[in-house]
C-alpha cells in the first residue's frame, strides 16, 4: 500500500491523521497526554497552524506546556520559573515574539566605529523584559613584577575584572510595549476592529531610563547571498571589511550588508532602500544579525529633525566558536592587556583540524603510563592546527576590531 503522508509537514499529517476512517482509532481516540506528546515536536509556528483546524487542537495547541518549553529553549542556563507578568507561557512567547533570538545567542558584537562593542542580552523575569547591556572589562591593579628565569623581563599584573554597564542599556523590549498593548486590545472580544498581520521590519525601543535623550529603534536584518559574499578581504577595502558584516575573519552563518564607519555614523539612502538591507517577510530574517538606529530629535516631535544619527550591526558568535574542548582548549572569548589602550576582547579561534586520521579516536596502548598517554594526546590532538586571535573590540590605534591580532600554527 502506498504511503500518501510522505513528504508532507508536521500538521498536515496530523490533518490527514483526521480522515482516517472511522474502523480504526483515530488521533482523538488517544489519551491527551499522548496527543500533547505527539504535539510537542512541533514548532510554535506549526502549532499556531494547527489551531484553526478544529476546537480540540486548538485547545491542545495553545496548552501552556509547549508554549513553557517554546520560551525556556529561547533561554538557555536561565530556567525561568513563572510567565510573569503574563498570563500565560503562551502570552510570553508572543510578546517577545520576534525578539526571542537575542536570549539565545546572548553574545553579539558590532561595528560601532573601529573601536567596536560586545554587549550580553538577557531576560529579566522580575520585569518579564529583554535587555542588552555593554560587556566591559578592566583592571583591577598596575605594576609589574621581575620574572623569576630572567630578572631583566618584567610581568605585568593582568587580573582583569568583567562586568555588565549596568547603567546604560543598549537594547529593551518590554512586555507592556505600544505594539503588545495595541495587539492585545485588537485582540479582545470587545475590539470591532480585526488585527492585521503585518510585517514590521523596524521597531521602536522604549527605554526604561528617562534621562536619555535618544531614540532608538531596532532593525531587523537580511543575510546576504553566498554570491555577494566576498571570499578573501581586501585590505585597502573601505570599513567595515567590503561592505559585509561580520567580516571574513570570523567563521559566521549569515553575513549581511554594512556600512562605512564615519564621523556621521548613517548609512546612505541608497543603502537603506537597496531590497538588501532589510527583509520583507519572516523568512528572510537573520536571526544571526540585527541592527539598532539611534539618533536625537532636536525640535518638537512633528516637526523636529535627527542629530547624530548613527545605525550600528551586531553579530553573534557560533558557541562552538568559544567553547573548549579536551581537543581544542584554548577556545574561548578572552580579555587582552593592551598597556595604555585598556582592556580588549579577543575571540581565540583554534579551528578543526581537516587531516585524515585525526578525528579517530587515540587508543590507549597496554605499555602506556598515564604520563606517556597524556603527552601522546597532546602531540596528536591539542597541538595541532592553527591559532588565531581576533579582535571584538579594539582601539583602532593598537588594532582595529574584528582584525587578527596573532595567529600561530
Amino acid at each position: 500500500m502506498a504511503n500518501h503522508t510522505a513528504g508532507i509537514g508536521p500538521v498536515d499529517a496530523v490533518i490527514t491523521s483526521l480522515a482516517i476512517s472511522h474502523s480504526r482509532p483515530g488521533l482523538f481516540d488517544l489519551p491527551t497526554e499522548l496527543i500533547d506528546a505527539i504535539l510537542s515536536f512541533l514548532t510554535p509556528v506549526e502549532l499556531v497552524g494547527l489551531s484553526p483546524v478544529c476546537r480540540t487542537l486548538r485547545d491542545h495547541a495553545n496548552n501552556d506546556i509547549h508554549w513553557h518549553q517554546h520560551v525556556l529553549a529561547n533561554l538557555p542556563g536561565n530556567a525561568i520559573k513563572s510567565p510573569y507578568p503574563c498570563r500565560t507561557w503562551r502570552d510570553l512567547f508572543i510578546a517577545h515574539n520576534q525578539y526571542w533570538f537575542l536570549t539565545r545567542n546572548k553574545i553579539w558584537f558590532c561595528d560601532r566605529s573601529l573601536a567596536g562593542q560586545m554587549i550580553i542580552v538577557r531576560y529579566d523575569e522580575r520585569r518579564g523584559c529583554i535587555e542588552g547591556y555593554q560587556l566591559l572589562a578592566t583592571r583591577t591593579r598596575d605594576g609589574s613584577e621581575p620574572w623569576l628565569a630572567d630578572p631583566t623581563v618584567h610581568i605585568h599584573y593582568f587580573e582583569p575584572i568583567v562586568k555588565l554597564h549596568l547603567d546604560k542599556v543598549v537594547l529593551q523590549f518590554n512586555v507592556d510595549s505600544l505594539e503588545n498593548l495595541m495587539r492585545i486590545s485588537l485582540s479582545s472580544p470587545d475590539s470591532k476592529t480585526r488585527p492585521t498581520r503585518r510585517f514590521f521590519p523596524e521597531h521602536s525601543m522604549r527605554s526604561s531610563q528617562g534621562s536619555d535623550p535618544r531614540f532608538s529603534t531596532f532593525v531587523l536584518a537580511k543575510p546576504l547571498p553566498q554570491e555577494d559574499i566576498p571570499s578573501h578581504p581586501d585590505a585597502g577595502a573601505i570599513f567595515p571589511y567590503n561592505m559585509v558584516w561580520p567580516p571574513p575573519t570570523i567563521p559566521a552563518t549569515h553575513r549581511v550588508l554594512g556600512h562605512p564607519a564615519d564621523i556621521v555614523g548613517q548609512p546612505s539612502y541608497d543603502l537603506i532602500t537597496s531590497p538588501r538591507w532589510r527583509p520583507v517577510n519572516r523568512s528572510e530574517v537573520s536571526e544571526t544579525t540585527f541592527r539598532i538606529r539611534q539618533w536625537m530629535e532636536w525640535g518638537p516631535p512633528t516637526i523636529g529633525f535627527h542629530i547624530g544619527e548613527e545605525c550600528v550591526t551586531y553579530s553573534t558568535l557560533d558557541p562552538s566558536l568559544y567553547t573548549p574542548t579536551p581537543e581544542r582548549p584554548w577556545r574561548g572569548i578572552w580579555v587582552g592587556d593592551y598597556s595604555v589602550h585598556g582592556c580588549e576582547f579577543l575571540l581565540i579561534n583554534q579551528p578543526d583540524v581537516d587531516e585524515e586520521g585525526y578525528n579517530e579516536p587515540l587508543i590507549r596502548l597496554e605499555s602506556e603510563t598515564d604520563e606517556d598517554f597524556q603527552s601522546r594526546f597532546l602531540a596528536q590532538k591539542v597541538y595541532r592546527g592553527r591559532l588565531e586571535a581576533i579582535k571584538l573590540t579594539g582601539d583602532p590605534n593598537v588594532r582595529a576590531a574584528n582584525t587578527r591580532s596573532w595567529q600561530t600554527t
